[in-house]
């Protein structure tokens, strides 16, 4: 297998057992992070098996129902969704490691999932209990998500969020990294970014829909090395073992998003970056500049 074949998937491209796309161990070099990607129509299911992962499902556009079993007991938790990742936070359901589900519903699902030995609590997390944070400014400006971070979420290895960058704009900037262990400054993570584009909610055209795009790139740093320079839509996958991650750039009239799922094999549940020294300088820029006027995205605005 190729290196970009190996950590790039276009949609549909790694799909089985009735999923889009499923990233977990079967990749090779591919340890600690997985995700499911779902499209769901009326009277259709799809399960999770309990298997020592945790998860957290994730609705991508439309509204789910999850009965979820654990210890013998079995509950059901009704996901409202939203119509699409532009409309702003959705509800999402953390499952813990001994939890096995069958999910419903019409639309799109991710689940992001860690291998896990520990059994923290299953927990409906509301979509306005989601912390959203509006990071960087100017061009850089982009929303994130955090219902998924240790700030947020009791969990054992996974770290999950969300992030909409609008048209124009450059996220995962600077280029950073995360793949040493430097107490204090830099901890290690696999991280999975899945990517959706539409046209921009500020007269965007809706039949251009299909061919809404942005940018991707990952090189290599002292932890191994990888070049991946992509074109991203709707449904593709990137995977950075390793290496300078960013930027993620949404192509003028198109709003880009990403699910971010992150774990590793440190002690310690932390997202702790380095940016590539070349770079790092672009963030004392942003102290002069205004956040983006077209940000928070919410219900309703795409």
């Amino acid at each position: 297998m190729t290196e970009q074949g190996q950590w790039f998937h276009r949609r549909g491209t790694i799909g089985r057992d009735g999923w889009e796309s499923v990233v977990d161990a079967a990749i090779p070099g591919w340890t600690h992070t997985g995700i499911r990607i779902g499209a769901l129509a009326a009277g259709e299911t799809l399960a999770l098996a309990e298997d020592g992962v945790e998860r957290i499902i994730v609705p991508l556009a439309g509204s789910f129902t999850v009965q979820h079993t654990e210890q013998g007991a079995t509950s059901e938790t009704t996901l409202a969704g939203r119509r699409s990742v532009f409309d702003g936070p959705s509800d999402v359901l953390y499952l813990s490691s001994v939890a096995s589900a069958v999910i419903t519903g019409v639309g799109r699902v991710a689940v992001a999932s860690a291998p896990a030995s520990a059994v923290h609590p299953t927990r409906h997390i509301r979509a306005a209990e989601i912390p959203i944070e509006l990071r960087g400014a100017g061009t850089s400006s982009r929303q994130v998500h955090n219902f998924g971070t240790p700030e947020a979420l009791d969990a054992e290895r996974l770290i999950v969020c969300e992030v909409i960058t609008p048209a124009g704009n450059w996220s995962s900037y600077p280029p950073h990294k995360h793949d040493e262990h430097v107490s204090g400054r830099e901890s290690r993570l696999e991280e999975i970014y899945y990517f959706e584009a539409a046209p921009t909610r500020a007269g965007g055209d809706a039949g251009a829909a299909e061919a809404a795009f942005g940018m991707f790139a990952t090189y290599s740093s002292d932890a191994g090395a990888i070049d991946i320079a992509e074109r991203v839509g709707t449904g593709d996958i990137a995977l950075v073992p390793f290496g300078f991650h960013g930027p993620a750039v949404a192509a003028p009239g198109y709003d880009l998003y990403y699910l971010n799922v992150m774990a590793g094999p440190d002690p310690e549940r932390v997202w702790l970056i380095t940016d590539d020294p070349a770079h790092a300088w672009v963030r004392d820029n942003w102290s002069g500049q205004d956040i983006d006027s077209r940000l928070p995205y919410g219900h309703g605005d795409h």
